[in-house]
């Protein structure tokens, strides 16, 4: 009829889950109960990542002169009780254990030690039963208490029954007799007066008078138990007595049948009953024969004339679903005064503030642990977390390591001011070239403009216009046609650039050949070799991109881990090796253009135009060399910002190198652009 132990035990795990209590004190009497509580609880407590600071063992139930020497010896460890980190103590409560427990910390109040104020925790068993000693004694100490205590409802009647019983109705029953002499400090014995100096008891005293601790006037849980056993011992009888031969119908008859009946004949019908008792709840039993019972979570208030009432503050319901067996309902709950109404915290160290998280103590019990702040790019956004957490890809830890946040999408926009700044640069660049390309449409019969080939002036013009323009595709957020044409594109009019360039370096340096007598390089001037070296050298170039394109062609991506705080957004190559080829390619035919310009740099003035062409490819090839480890170590917007700007310097190069000298002539010094001036000054 008692409910099973073991389930009183998970739910002061529950508990002391809910108030986050992980480093509690044991009680336990000092007997084979004791040992068998200590050896369920403590692996239980481990396995739920709780721990006990120390285990106390009280006294068992002996004669009072041994006892009291026990107790006296047992307040040497009371210094243990006073440790401010435990402030919960889980108590085997059936009463030895309590008595016990009460007469130490009254012993200790004698004794000037400090008093506690601590949460007990008690299973079933415990109640304030006191002794006739012991009802004057305080109850401070165990205000706040908690228990788990069997669920119980009152008979009708019950309270009636106990505002009118007495003592004279007990027949051949001394218990109520003994209680009543005890509890009232009078003696029922009426010969002689006073006995042992007591008043003689009426009969008539109320039992609603007495303290708390002597008698409570409401159905606990252990006379509840008591009461629902009469009824299932009576329903066993009246079900074995149906199913055995009817007797003769006279009492004397059932009685010789209840005579002859052995206790250990009502085991398996007690197991296998259910039924209501008289006040309608169900009583039933389990496959195993265990009672079938939810319990209540008990707050125990105590007052300083010594009573104190029981609060029904949670439910314990064992057979819920896993974690969900225990409700309790924190706000009605009295704490004890020297924890001001606040909940109270039972640990070995203080939490770990959100950020930090916990680290093992060497040599310490698990719950005992330092606080370790968060590593780089993880939080922890809860207190007293045991491990801090990766904040997702798209999100980044704040300052303090508790919270993740969005990162913002990156990538170079027209509405920053980078980005403005590149495209007024485009803009300008693109108006100097069509301004340098319409000057020399207009003067394409005078004899610079006519010099060197005209057509390849309008290509490599044209084409660098092509190339300020393609910077406009590396601004604004990257898509699928940006991300396919933004290398490809420029790799191959920057390569018709730099194959124009090729080819009138050639022309120069052919041209001068050519005036020598007897040279046979004449045959090789005109406008077939200058436009077959301008196709082979973008043919080529535009071969790679085509095979970059089917094999592996760019896309838009984004890369989460570059940056911490930004996501960028960005096109990701597709090849390493096929970007590098192209701009390999074009970084060919500048050293090309270089090497042939450079060794033609000293030729007569009039084919002056191979300096400028030299200083063109060197401008060209600084910009590029210093572009590969620049590009490299950038990351995000300020990577294609890079990019953008070698492309405008090294197309700026060309044009500023190559036609700023010419126009010069045309628009400043116009009496030079004869051929008369160019032939005297090749003399």
């Amino acid at each position: 009829m008692v409910p099973k132990e073991a389930h009183q035990y998970i739910g002061v795990v529950r508990l002391l889950h809910h108030f986050r209590w992980t480093w509690i004190g044991l009680f336990a009497v000092d007997d084979d109960n004791g040992d068998r509580f200590l050896h369920t609880v403590v692996p239980l407590l481990d396995q739920n990542g709780i721990c006990y600071a120390f285990i106390l063992r009280t006294a068992k139930r002996t004669f009072m002169e041994e006892l009291m020497n026990i107790i006296f010896a047992q307040l040497e460890k009371y210094s243990i009780l006073q440790d401010r980190n435990v402030s919960a103590c889980f108590v085997y409560g059936e009463p030895p254990s309590m008595g016990v427990l009460r007469m130490l910390l009254f012993f200790a109040v004698i004794k000037s030690l400090p008093p506690v104020g601590k949460v007990w925790i008690v299973t079933s068993q415990w109640d304030f039963c006191a002794f006739s000693l012991q009802k004057l004694w305080e109850m401070e100490t165990f205000h706040g208490a908690l228990s788990i205590t069997v669920r119980s409802r009152e008979p009708l009647g019950f309270q009636s029954l106990l505002e009118i019983i007495e003592p004279s109705w007990a027949k051949g029953d001394g218990f109520i007799q003994n209680f009543w002499e005890q509890s009232f400090s009078c003696s029922l014995k009426k010969s002689g007066g006073n006995v042992e100096g007591k008043k003689t008891c009426t009969g008539h005293e109320k039992l609603e008078g007495l303290p708390s601790t002597l008698f409570e006037m409401g159905m606990t849980g252990h006379s509840y138990n008591v009461y629902n056993a009469a009824y299932a011992v009576a329903h066993a009888l009246h079900v074995l007595c149906e199913s055995s031969p009817k007797p003769s119908r006279s009492v004397e008859g059932w009685r010789l049948t209840f005579q002859s009946l052995q206790p250990w004949q009502l085991h398996n019908y007690i197991g296998s009953i259910s039924f209501n008792n008289s006040i309608g709840e169900s009583v039933a039993f389990d496959e195993n024969g265990e009672l079938i019972a939810d319990f209540d979570v008990t707050n125990w208030v105590t007052f300083p004339n010594g009573s104190f009432i029981r609060v029904k503050v949670g439910r314990l319901a064992p057979r819920d679903p896993s974690g969900k067996e225990l409700t309790i309902n924190d706000e009605q709950i009295k704490w004890h005064r020297s924890f001001n109404q606040v909940v109270p915290l039972s640990v070995c160290n203080d939490y770990c503030s959100p950020g930090y998280s916990r680290k093992k103590k060497e040599g310490e019990k698990f719950c005992c642990y330092d606080c370790a702040p968060c590593p780089e790019g993880m939080i922890s956004h809860q207190m007293d977390m045991a491990a801090c957490l990766k904040c997702p890809e798209e999100e980044y830890p704040n300052n303090d390591q508790n919270q993740c946040i969005p990162k913002v999408s990156s990538y170079l926009s027209y509405k920053e001011p980078l980005g403005i700044t590149l495209a007024i640069l485009v803009v300008s660049f693109s108006l100097m070239t069509t301004s340098v390309l319409g000057i020399f449409m207009k003067y394409k019969d005078t004899p610079i403009a006519k010099a060197n080939n005209r057509t390849l002036t309008y290509i490599l013009l044209i084409s660098l216009l092509l190339c300020f323009l393609c910077s406009f595709l590396f601004i604004g957020q990257p898509g699928k046609a940006t991300c396919l044409l933004r290398q490809t594109a420029f790799g191959m009019i920057f390569s018709l650039s730099l194959s124009s360039v090729l080819a009138k370096t050639i022309t120069v340096v052919l041209a001068f050949m050519a005036t020598k007598p007897g040279s046979r390089m004449r045959q090789w001037l005109g406008k077939g070799l200058a436009n077959s070296i301008v196709l082979s050298g973008s043919f080529i170039q535009a071969v790679i991109c085509m095979v970059w394109l089917i094999t592996s062609p760019p896309f838009p991506d984004k890369d989460m881990n570059s940056l911490k705080k930004e996501i960028i957004v960005q096109c990701n190559e597709g090849s390493a090796s096929m970007f590098y080829c192209v701009l390999g390619y074009m970084g060919f035919l500048g050293i090309a253009s270089f090497t042939v310009a450079y060794f033609a740099r000293k030729l007569p003035d009039s084919f002056n135009e191979a300096k400028f062409i030299t200083f063109s490819m060197l401008v060209f090839c600084s910009v590029w060399l210093s572009f590969i480890p620049t590009y490299l170590s950038t990351k995000g917007k300020y990577m294609v910002a890079v990019e953008i700007f070698s492309i405008l310097c090294s197309s700026a190069g060309l044009l500023g190198c190559i036609f700023s000298p010419k126009c010069y002539i045309i628009i400043l010094r116009p009496e030079l652009n004869n051929k008369e001036h160019l032939t005297r000054r090749e003399k």
